[in-house]
């Protein structure tokens, strides 16, 4: 994506999309730490919202907190079924862009009136709803977004989570931030082979394996609404499991840094045996087409996903889709009326 070229940047998406660098480098981690402070005192939380603003967000913290050996429980779904739980025990963080998701209200309501004193939310409007059935409500300092996908709300929503888990963990929540913006902006920017973006448009479907961390599950969301293709998010090894059987050759895996001992079983079952193009996305050379990014260390996730974004852009641009423009989705998928 070339920041410089009216292609890319007479779309919304687009210059959302690259103003998502600055969103990193202007970040102010301590601007969490009295919601943090109290979430570590209940010593569990639930990260609930709808969309993109649960997916990434709170899966990239349970990924973390599991990964650094957290002492709290971090759990997430949406909050339709969120509602169904006994959540008393639990501090829970309700995002809604909006600040009018019908879902996410609704279960703040419900459990405000249960007498939960630990609802926290996060927003990019301050005249949102989320305020009056919270404590305190963290409102986005990266404005609203114009394009129908989210795309740097959802980055600034993650590093508020990833923040209040770096306070939780006595951690320093700035040291991880250098030079992140720079590294995001040049996996958005980066020039992407022809022979990838011309195998994507003309896939069936798009699919995206790796960790569940949030980020091949926000990029398959992400296709739906940027190439208008079917896609589909395949969890761990799901992809050799089983969904090979009605996988079409014309088809595209796109694999966010594929674990060492599962190349050789993509390349077996995939390639050689579908016949299919596996791409991808890692910090190191892979036997497959590769799209390489620097390695940010614990920031890692926000660099694949904005090289995913990039790759969905060049894939919608040659198809000739009106990026900002939709035919049903919305920018708002329920919204609280009245």
């Amino acid at each position: 994506m070339n920041s410089n070229d009216k292609k890319y940047t007479q779309f919304s998406l687009c210059r959302e999309m690259l103003e998502t660098p600055d969103v990193i480098r202007n970040f102010n981690p301590g601007s969490v730490k009295s919601v943090a402070d109290a979430i570590a005192k209940v010593g569990r939380v639930f990260a609930t919202g709808e969309g993109s603003s649960r997916i990434f967000p709170a899966k990239n913290m349970i990924r973390r907190a599991l990964t650094d050996g957290v002492d709290i429980q971090i759990v997430t779904d949406g909050s339709r079924q969120a509602a169904t739980y006994d959540l008393s025990k639990f501090a829970v963080l309700a995002a809604s862009n909006s600040g009018r998701t019908k879902e996410v209200v609704k279960l703040l309501q419900k459990l405000e009136a249960e007498g939960n004193k630990n609802l926290f939310g996060v927003s990019a409007k301050p005249d949102n709803l989320l305020q009056n059935h919270t404590v305190e409500t963290l409102v986005l300092n990266c404005g609203w977004e114009n394009a129908v996908a989210a795309t740097k709300s959802v980055v600034e929503q993650a590093l508020i989570y990833q923040a209040v888990l770096c306070h939780i963990a006595g951690k320093c929540v700035g040291c991880a931030l250098d030079n992140i913006g720079d590294k995001v902006e040049a996996a958005l920017t980066q020039e992407i082979a022809p022979e990838i973006t011309a195998a994507a448009v003309a896939a069936k479907t798009i699919y995206f394996a790796g960790y569940n961390d949030g980020v091949a599950e926000e990029l398959t969301l992400k296709t739906n609404e940027i190439t208008r293709k079917p896609s589909d998010y395949l969890e761990g090894t799901y992809a050799v499991h089983g969904i090979e059987e009605i996988m079409d050759p014309s088809d595209v895996v796109f694999v966010i840094e594929p674990f060492e001992e599962e190349i050789a079983k993509f390349q077996e079952v995939l390639v050689e045996g579908v016949g299919m193009k596996v791409v991808a996305i890692s910090t190191k050379p892979t036997p497959f087409d590769t799209i390489l990014v620097e390695d940010a260390g614990v920031m890692t996730p926000y660099v694949f996903l904005a090289a995913g974004w990039n790759i969905l852009v060049e894939i919608g641009v040659s198809l000739g889709i009106s990026l900002d423009e939709t035919v049903r989705a919305r920018k708002v998928g329920n919204e609280v009326t009245g």
